[in-house]
């Protein structure tokens, strides 16, 4: 298995990383927000909770 942040040999202690340096350097990456969900626009997510009105109402 390879570090993720430099593509060294991992090593047990800090596994998935190969350091504590690459562990750290991580850490900070989700601490400032550099990794991030993809996420719907808003108008998006709006428009695929609306019911489509093009459809006849179903009786309850």
């Amino acid at each position: 298995m390879s570090c993720p942040i430099c593509g060294e040999e991992t090593v047990r202690p800090f596994r998935p990383f190969c350091s504590k340096r690459c562990a750290d350097i991580d850490l900070a990456k989700w601490l400032n927000d550099s990794y991030a969900v993809p996420a719907q626009r808003e108008e998006d997510a709006e428009a695929a909770v609306e019911p489509d009105e093009s459809l006849p109402p179903r009786p309850h």
